[in-house]
């Protein structure tokens, strides 16, 4: 495993914790500027650890070491990274796991084995690793189907869910509607090696309907570059096609928000309906003009909604 330094890891943690959310006067309070963040910082601190599988992941472990832990998963061709513009608004008492799945990021990108129960079995044997019993588990877009998993096959270790532009798959009652999602996967599977990470087809796949920090954006279209295109279309082929989501979703016994933006692209109506169908005692939010990623979008106003789910049980 990468080391940080010759600190003792708890003060460590709370050095990296402070320095990446270095925030502006009022940041932190609605209608404050936004955060500055450290992207270097945060990118010094990921470490990588070795799964009894084989598999190698990437991950970040921050925060107060006896907090409750968080888990943040990512979506498809994202990596870790993909949450720090909402840490500055997390609760510091919390411990925060953000995890690069395989295939992404610093994680290993073997030619197989991408269904979500392999992706969801790597977070389970990372938690072993680190020690944590039971988390908060958040996923976003393929992350989300993989924190569904996770919740299904493992409801002990999970505390509380939250899907962020989810889906539930194909339900006879959600009919697809007038709203016709992003059809990237023909895209996808023209690409080649090496992807240019400054193509058109690029920026559009990593763009936003609102402001995003141009930097953040430009890192992690140089980082999902990096990912082989035959990683790309397994993960496409295996991990979000063709799953079963409906027929494991009732194994969910943990209390679960669903948010999702109101101008996704990529899972529209059908699949809110999908979801709201299949849990109907979940929490729903729906940000009317945010897209895919509402977290960078209105982190603060993610994160109020976020930590008021998480914080109801106390």
């Amino acid at each position: 495993m990468k080391q940080l330094g010759c600190r003792p890891r708890s003060s460590l943690l709370a050095v990296l914790f402070a320095a990446l959310v270095a925030l502006a006067p009022g940041a932190a309070r609605a209608g404050g500027a936004p955060a500055k963040m450290d992207l270097d910082e945060f990118d010094r601190a990921k470490q990588t650890a070795q799964l009894p599988n084989g598999i190698t992941l990437g991950y970040v472990d921050m925060g107060a070491r006896t907090g409750r832990p968080l888990v943040l998963i990512h979506g498809y061709t994202d990596s870790a990274r993909d949450w720090v513009p909402l840490l500055p608004y997390l609760d510091k008492s919390r411990r925060i796991i953000l995890v690069d799945i395989r295939g992404h990021g610093l994680s290993s990108k073997p030619e197989c084995c991408y269904t979500r129960v392999d992706f969801a079995y790597d977070i389970r044997l990372l938690l072993d690793r680190l020690q944590v019993q039971d988390a908060d588990i958040v996923g976003h877009s393929l992350g989300s189907i993989i924190a569904q998993t996770f919740a299904e096959y493992w409801p002990e270790r999970t505390h509380r869910l939250v899907l962020v532009s989810s889906t539930g798959g194909p339900h006879p009652a959600c009919p697809a509607g007038d709203a016709k999602p992003m059809d990237f996967a023909s895209e996808i599977v023209k690409l080649k090696d090496p992807i240019d990470p400054e193509s058109p087809w690029m920026v559009e796949w990593w763009s936003s309907p609102t402001p995003v920090d141009a930097d953040f954006l430009r890192r992690q279209r140089v980082d999902s570059a990096k990912i082989p295109a035959k990683v790309w279309l397994a993960v496409l082929q295996q991990g979000l096609s063709g799953n079963d989501l409906q027929g494991t979703l009732p194994w969910i016994k943990a209390p679960t928000l669903l948010v999702w933006g109101g101008k996704d692209p990529i899972f529209v109506e059908k699949d809110r309906c999908s979801l709201t169908r299949a849990l109907p005692t979940a929490q729903v939010k729906i940000f009317p003009e945010l897209g895919h990623n509402p977290f960078w979008e209105e982190p603060l106003a993610f994160a109020g909604v976020l930590q008021g789910f998480l914080a109801s049980d106390r």
